[in-house]
């Protein structure tokens, strides 16, 4: 027995006319604050108009604003979340021996800045990639051999 599979799960279906349900909310919205900010607004008719400009931006860019394929609305609650939330520092903490626990003639220990730390260039991956290439194509099938002799991977 056959199914159909649903295709363009992604997609909003189109309720009023062109727009999405969410579309219509954020113009609908947007413009009934425009409303009542011009109605009942004791300011002169200029100043008003200023003060209807935001709201109506703002709901035309939750309705219609993509920045890389996302709706503007999931960038304001992104930039909300990281604005608000917790961050997460991290950082490598050496351990530290105290004094009193330190042997007589010991010396302080610079581990962190001794330590080397080798590059990788992209000549350098690629030799990498290309020898651990052709170790498998001249050894084909090592691992599966090991296995079977020790019985693990």
């Amino acid at each position: 027995m056959r199914f159909q599979v649903p295709q363009f799960i992604e997609v909003e279906d189109k309720i009023f006319g062109p727009l999405t349900i969410k579309q219509f909310i954020y113009l609908a919205g947007s413009g009934g604050l425009a409303f009542l900010i011009f109605r009942f607004s004791p300011l002169p008719f200029f100043i008003t108009v200023f003060l209807m400009i935001p709201p109506l931006a703002l709901g035309g860019a939750l309705a219609f604003y993509k920045i890389n394929n996302k709706s503007f609305i999931a960038i304001v609650e992104a930039a909300f979340r990281y604005w608000y939330g917790n961050k997460l520092y991290i950082w490598r903490k050496t351990p530290k021996v105290p004094e009193h626990k330190k042997r007589p003639g010991e010396q302080k220990d610079d581990s962190a800045s001794n330590l080397y730390v080798p590059r990788l260039s992209d000549s350098k991956l690629k030799d990498l990639t290309w020898s651990l290439d052709i170790s498998e194509n001249v050894n084909p099938g090592a691992n599966e051999t090991m296995t079977k002799k020790t019985g693990r991977p």
